[in-house]
């Protein structure tokens, strides 16, 4: 007969993929905080010159920007408190970027209208989407999904995503080599 197989140590605990979780909402709140410094649209008419350029500022203010600094400081809360009113406050702040965006900056794409500045009046112009807008849209899905992900866990769940430094036997192997 064998032996029975030995049980997981409870350092296992939390070892999946969700461990993943905190550096998501970290990556997503830093993606809506960098999309507030870009531009969001660029306005082309017909030729190969833009002729203006929107940022998210002209769009929602610095909405993302508060919203991503705001979710990056309740994911680090959220773990090292194993806060669940944070954690849910992340998916919150990524639900929040997400209406933003699909409410103000999605219907905007695409949109044909007439365009005034210094040196051209009533000129056609249309909004295509920058790099901002596809950051900004990225950084609010991976927020509201991982947030709200993050906001299933537990307590002792969130506490248990903490990093942890090498174990005493891990220590001494490193000393060793």
């Amino acid at each position: 007969m064998s032996a029975p197989p030995a049980e997981q140590p409870e350092a296992r605990r939390g070892a999946g993929l969700e461990r993943l979780l905190p550096l998501a909402c970290l990556g997503g709140g830093v993606l809506l905080f960098a999309s507030q410094f870009m531009d969001i649209f660029e306005l082309n008419s017909p030729g190969p010159t833009v002729q203006d350029l929107i940022t998210s500022a002209d769009q929602h203010w610095y909405a993302m920007a508060v919203l991503g600094l705001y979710a990056v400081f309740a994911t680090v809360g959220a773990v090292a408190l194993g806060s669940k009113p944070l954690a849910v406050s992340v998916a919150v702040a990524g639900l929040a970027a997400l209406l933003l965006f699909l409410l103000i900056d999605l219907p905007d794409a695409g949109k044909t209208g007439t365009l005034n500045n210094e040196t051209v009046t009533f000129l056609t112009a249309e909004a295509d989407p920058a790099g901002g807008f596809w950051l900004e849209l990225l950084g609010a899905l991976v927020l509201a999904v991982c947030g709200t992900a993050l906001a299933t866990l537990s307590s002792q769940g969130l506490r248990d995503l903490r990093f942890r430094g090498p174990s005493g036997r891990e220590k001494r192997r490193f000393a060793a080599s």
